[in-house]
């Protein structure tokens, strides 16, 4: 049965692995650079829904602390790029769909990622703009998923009650953040699994998320 967004008064988004397929594009990314420099195997869902820094921290130690951050950010923020020169940015299934429909309803709709502010512009190039009254990436918190700032500054910027937010999600780093800012969550699993949980609604694909009309607020 499908799952309506029409009950809340706001969306928040996650972007990565959620609305487009490039959290599998970082991940080949950093394992192929960790592999490159010799690195112990390192534990992917660590990598799933982080920050760069959180996951060049993930290499760093890996390779022993033989490389300095910013050497391991660059050399992974070039990957990357190669990575979606080799096959773009693709939506996630039902992305499109979805993102229309919110702007067609006037739903407030807020983007909430861990990816930083350049790499988040040149997704919005590809996702469309419209539909995103505000974006809150890694450079705009001093704290980040799983820690709940990154959803309640969201809400705060659309001035919504968290509790009136649902949250829209593909990793457990990001549900915990969702979840730990009062918000509902629906998740959508890509790279890992996600169990149950009070306040948390699983689904397989974004195609099964509606939106009829909502109820704005000023």
């Amino acid at each position: 049965m499908p799952f309506d967004l029409g009950a809340f008064d706001a969306v928040l988004l996650d972007m990565d692995g959620t609305l487009v397929d490039t959290e599998s594009l970082w991940i080949e990314a950093v394992l192929g650079v960790a592999a490159d420099l010799g690195a112990d195997p390192l534990d992917q869902a660590r990598l799933i829904g982080g920050t760069v820094a959180s996951i060049v921290a993930v290499v760093g130690a890996a390779t022993g602390g033989r490389h300095a951050p910013a050497d391991l950010e660059l050399w992974i923020d070039q990957a990357v790029k190669r990575k979606v020169a080799e096959v773009g940015v693709r939506l996630r299934p039902g992305a499109r769909r979805l993102l229309d429909d919110l702007i067609a309803t006037g739903t407030p709709c807020a983007l909430v990622t861990s990816s930083g502010r350049a790499d988040t512009e040149l997704i919005l190039d590809v996702l469309g703009r419209a539909a995103f009254a505000h974006t809150v990436t890694a450079d705009d918190v001093p704290r980040h998923k799983p820690d709940p700032l990154p959803y309640a500054t969201a809400a705060a910027l659309l001035g919504v009650d968290p509790s009136r937010c649902v949250a829209i999600e593909d990793s457990l780093a990001g549900l915990a953040s969702a979840e730990g800012a009062g918000c509902t969550t629906v998740a959508v699993p890509h790279l890992q699994d996600i169990p149950d949980s009070p306040r948390r609604n699983v689904f397989t694909s974004l195609e099964m998320i509606t939106v009829t009309t909502v109820k704005v607020t000023r």
